[in-house]
């Protein structure tokens, strides 16, 4: 940032200090109160929630209450209306259905339920902000960037009012930098020593979803979001702060704070301790985990120092871990009032010493906070009758005529030998143990028996893809390495290929198998996590399922696995296009995980 940008914004912050006097001291280093180290002492989301609900319905307001009855008016005398000119019959459902809207809310595990379209109870409103690291479009590396992209314009229609708050990293493309807008900035302290550091926020709207960016040179004009832990873990400290900051800064008072991954894992602590006393500090906490893997651990003296945080947080119940580490990720599963993790198996399966990554007797403590919400897609991005990428489009009606087009160009455009009766199988991933390729590896020799066709697109372990590069050699015209990560290769393959491989280690939720399924692609992949809930295994007897599945993670089942997928396509076709038909008619859409989401909301903030 030149010296007369930072002149200029040192000059708007302070015209705004004395509106805003209130909001920046805020994020000052105070001394906190030792009532708040019974949150670490007494988990119980109960007992850290009680204040945040009793501040928020001392302030509640009244217009929004009056205004929220006078619509609840307007739909209840257009129902009214509408059922006087129905049977009796379609009376009797539209109450039955009522009945089960009114269930969805009031259960505290929500089923996984449609809702209907037509006078749908949207239900109260509530106001969400959404703190991670990225977000498609602007910044995305994994899942993470989908969810945060996704799940916030679904919640948008279902009347919640969703803000997002991201970092402003160089790398985010200009032309959604130079729609940003000014929205203010400020000073805050940061560091146990009282270090201030510039808090720029610059605004971007889309889809009824408000993006805030936290701007700093400091922290964000590298070219990655990410780059290694010990310039990482100074970053998300810092951005973690200047989110809830923000927030006040902007007098938007959020509900509930829904904070992602270790990268925000501070925010609840934050929330609790430095702006427990704020506007901010009456929201209710979510953190969902997107990969356990990943938990911000480094030295304790290092964490102390750039949070700022009180010292009694840093115990073996919070954040320290190993006696000289501190964990963030940990410590804020310590303090929320909810954790998610993206698919209801997972969210066991982190319980477990197996998939635990040394955190599962603490998650174990905190079971009665867990819950599992698989995510969804977003379908309009992955539609295969739209998709501007591909040969020929198609839906469910069109799939298995046009998917052989689709599988024609997808051969000549990577070397493949041309035959639509050739099976072929594709592989999208990074190439890393987690994936499953060391069980890959294993049975491709045997997999290659002249009549299937294996296609691998990703990058990762230098071995994987030395070990891929060899077998294109080895194999040619029938197995294609494309050592990379090409988007528009990615929509041709789940498009042309008849199968997509998903064999993980452990897979929190996996998308790769729910866009395969959009686009008629059959799933071959390992019970875990977010696979085991989206896919079903295919029953040749009944001809149901989805998929092709096997449990346990040994080279053998896979390649039995494979080998059961293969005697269906070529020797009982018609089931396999049937089940190409059920998977591409399946709702992998964001909607049901949505009002899942949302009715947790409502829990967490009774009115």
């Amino acid at each position: 940032m030149s010296r007369k940008t930072r002149t200029r914004s040192k000059t708007k912050a302070n015209a705004k200090t004395r509106t805003k006097k209130a909001a920046v001291s805020a994020a000052k280093n105070t001394d906190t109160e030792k009532a708040v180290v019974s949150t670490v002492e007494n988990t119980d989301e109960k007992t850290v929630a009680a204040p945040a609900a009793k501040k928020t319905e001392e302030k509640k307001e009244v217009a929004p209450v009056v205004k929220e009855t006078e619509e609840k008016k307007v739909v209840a005398s257009t129902v009214e209306k509408t059922a006087k000119k129905k049977t009796a019959a379609s009376t009797t459902k539209k109450e039955t259905v009522s009945a089960k809207q009114e269930a969805v809310v009031k259960e505290e595990a929500p089923v996984e339920q449609e809702q209907p379209k037509e006078y749908a109870d949207l239900g109260p409103r509530r106001s969400v902000v959404f703190i991670g690291s990225e977000c498609y479009p602007f910044v995305k590396t994994g899942g993470l960037g989908d969810v945060m992209s996704a799940l916030p314009k679904s919640l948008a229609k279902l009347n919640v009012d969703v803000k997002v708050i991201l970092p402003r990293y160089k790398c985010i493309p200009w032309e959604y930098q130079e729609k940003m807008e000014y929205k203010g900035s400020f000073y805050m302290d940061l560091c146990s020593d009282g270090r201030q550091y510039y808090v720029g926020i610059m605004e971007y709207q889309e889809d009824g979803v408000v993006y805030d960016f936290i701007d700093n040179e400091e922290f964000f004009s590298w070219g990655n979001p990410y780059t290694n832990l010990i310039d990482d873990i100074p970053k998300f400290c810092y951005f973690s702060k200047a989110a809830l900051a923000a927030l006040n800064y902007l007098d938007w008072v959020p509900d509930v704070v829904h904070c992602h991954d270790w990268q925000a894992a501070l925010v609840p602590l934050y929330l609790r301790t430095f702006f427990k006393d704020t506007n901010v500090g009456r929201a209710s906490a979510v953190l969902t985990i997107h990969n356990l893997k990943f938990q911000g651990i480094y030295d304790r003296k290092m964490i102390q120092y750039w949070s700022g945080l009180p010292d009694y947080v840093f115990n073996k119940d919070c954040l320290t871990q190993n006696w000289l580490d501190a964990n963030m990720l940990k410590g804020g599963i310590t303090y929320c009032n909810r954790i998610t993790t993206v698919s209801n198996t997972y969210a066991g399966e982190i319980q477990t010493e197996e998939y635990g990554e040394g955190l599962a007797e603490h998650l174990r403590y905190h079971q009665n906070k867990i819950r599992g919400i698989v995510n969804g897609i977003d379908v309009n991005i992955w539609n295969p009758s739209t998709d501007k990428l591909l040969k020929a489009n198609y839906d469910a009606k069109t799939a298995i005529e046009n998917k052989k087009k689709n599988k024609k160009a997808l051969q000549e455009s990577l070397g493949l030998e041309v035959d639509e009766h050739k099976m072929v199988i594709g592989l999208i991933s990074r190439l890393t143990n987690q994936k499953g390729l060391d069980l890959v590896n294993d049975v491709i020799p045997g997999v290659m028996d002249g009549n299937t066709q294996v296609v691998v697109l990703g990058t990762g372990d230098s071995w994987y893809e030395d070990a891929f590069r060899s077998y294109e050699n080895q194999y040619k015209g029938s197995f294609c390495a494309y050592i990379a990560y090409d988007e528009n290769v990615a929509h041709n393959i789940y498009s042309g290929c008849d199968a997509l491989l998903v064999p993980s280690r452990f897979e929190p939720c996996g998308l790769t198998q729910l866009i395969a399924m959009r686009y008629g692609a059959i799933p071959i992949v390992r019970e875990t996590g977010g696979l085991r809930d989206t896919v079903q295994p295919y029953n040749m007897f009944d001809n149901t399922g989805n998929g092709f599945t096997f449990d346990r993670y040994e080279s053998g089942l896979l390649y039995d696995t494979i080998n059961r997928a293969k005697t269906c396509y070529f020797e009982n076709r018609a089931n396999w296009d049937d089940m190409v038909v059920r998977d591409m008619n399946k709702d992998v859409s964001w909607e049901t995980s949505a009002w899942q989401y949302k009715n947790m909301y409502l829990e967490l903030t009774p009115r």
